[in-house]
């Protein structure tokens, strides 16, 4: 074990920063400072009853979902949209498996129960470009903390589309409809499967998922970002 004067050195010398502002970590904080930790915007959703959660609103009448679930509010230009920008674009993979192991707890904690996690899937174009799938992470911690498998592969992203930012609720559906499929059917036959991404915003693609995973043979399908962007 490091002594705590070398650890304090090397602290000074390269501090570690919260991933949230990017203030230095104090002793005993570990990637996010407390401050940020308790400031973050938690929907908390999963307490609500689901004709009381907007998440899970989004899906009426679209696909069943079991649950749909949401960690944070994603707000423009705040703590969470740089948590996302250094997950999704910085190569921090850690930002993902803390939200996860956090927001697994709280499930865990009030009686939330899956068979199998997975994370949506990146065509093998982008994942390459990448260099990993910003949902694996998140997938993993919430798997750790719920004592569940998580399968990477289990989706598979049989096209390239194009970026949905800019586009509407219909161009983002018309864009991901028919582009997954389950990678091996008997993994996911039976079970209650929790798909995961990194943030909700149309739900398309989290749709999109859902309508193969039912069709591939899954009895129920729930939904959790790390994030939800208000509409």
């Amino acid at each position: 074990m490091m002594p705590s004067f070398l650890a304090d050195f090397i602290g000074l010398v390269f501090p570690k920063v919260c991933l949230a502002c990017e203030q230095a970590l104090s002793r005993g904080e570990d990637h996010l400072c407390t401050t940020c930790r308790v400031q973050l915007p938690y929907t908390d959703y999963h307490l609500l009853a689901a004709t009381d959660n907007p998440v899970a609103r989004r899906f009426w009448g679209r696909v069943p979902v079991c649950h749909a679930l949401s960690y944070l509010r994603f707000l423009r230009r705040g703590r969470v949209q740089h948590l996302l920008h250094q997950l999704k674009y910085k190569g921090q993979r850690d930002v993902g498996l803390v939200l996860g192991r956090w927001y697994g707890h709280d499930l865990a904690l009030h009686n939330f129960h899956f068979d199998l996690i997975v994370p949506v899937p990146l065509h093998p174009k982008k994942l390459a470009k990448r260099g990993y799938n910003q949902s694996d992470p998140f997938a993993e911690g919430l798997a750790e903390s719920l004592h569940i498998p998580w399968d990477a592969n289990g989706l598979r992203r049989l096209e390239h589309t194009d970026s949905q930012t800019q586009k509407n609720r219909v161009e983002r559906w018309q864009n991901v409809a028919e582009v997954f499929e389950v990678a091996t059917p008997a993994s996911i036959q039976g079970k209650h499967v929790l798909v995961v991404d990194d943030v909700l915003t149309t739900g398309a693609t989290l749709e999109a998922c859902a309508a193969a995973l039912l069709a591939a043979g899954a009895t129920e399908v729930s939904i959790a970002t790390i994030a939800c962007a208000d509409r």
